[in-house]
């Protein structure tokens, strides 16, 4: 297997009143999980109060073997366990690969093949190579923000970032599914 990385993408529904009790949890959960064998990082995504109660959490590490072993430890089954009466539903992850987050589809159990993924990839990534450098570098003169390789470059490539993960790969994948996940 190859060792390209592994994803959780975790969600807890609290119920109504819990947040704080479950922010404690949090700092029990966190440090554990931080000195993990293979963790990279931690991003949270907490909920507008009043309106939302599902907290969101993506926790990357080097392998999928490391991560299915932190899934699995008696200190995160434990914790879960202890965690238990703050939720109004179970304990909920999905874990992926690589890139696999990009092609995920609610239809569908199973990712495309690898080299459909490339594909697919690289010819949203293309175009966006292209044109985001044309609009966005203007537009940084205008607002009299110096070249600078480096920044200019961190700037583009969040840019593509950003657009292929929230605009161009939900509704590209959308758009070719059949040949994608055939």
């Amino acid at each position: 297997m190859e060792n390209q990385g592994a994803s959780v993408v975790i969600s807890h529904h609290i119920l109504d009143g819990k947040q704080q009790e479950y922010e404690q949890w949090l700092n029990e959960i966190v440090p554990l999980t931080r000195h993990s064998k293979g963790f990279i990082d931690w991003q949270m995504i907490r909920p507008i109060s009043g309106l939302t109660f599902v907290y969101t959490v993506i926790i990357r590490f080097d392998t999928i073997e490391n991560l299915k072993n932190w899934i699995d430890s008696d200190d995160r089954k434990k914790l879960i366990e202890k965690a238990g009466p703050l939720f109004r539903k179970n304990d909920n992850y999905k874990i992926k690969s690589g890139l696999d987050f990009l092609f995920e589809n609610e239809n569908e159990t199973k990712v495309p093949v690898r080299w459909k993924q490339f594909l697919v990839t690289w010819s949203a990534i293309y175009p966006l190579s292209l044109v985001v450098p044309l609009l966005l570098l203007p537009f940084l003169r205008v607002l009299k923000i110096p070249a600078n390789h480096y920044s200019d470059g961190l700037l583009i490539s969040a840019s593509i970032v950003f657009l292929m993960v929230f605009i161009v790969m939900p509704n590209y994948t959308k758009l070719i599914r059949k040949w994608l996940f055939k």
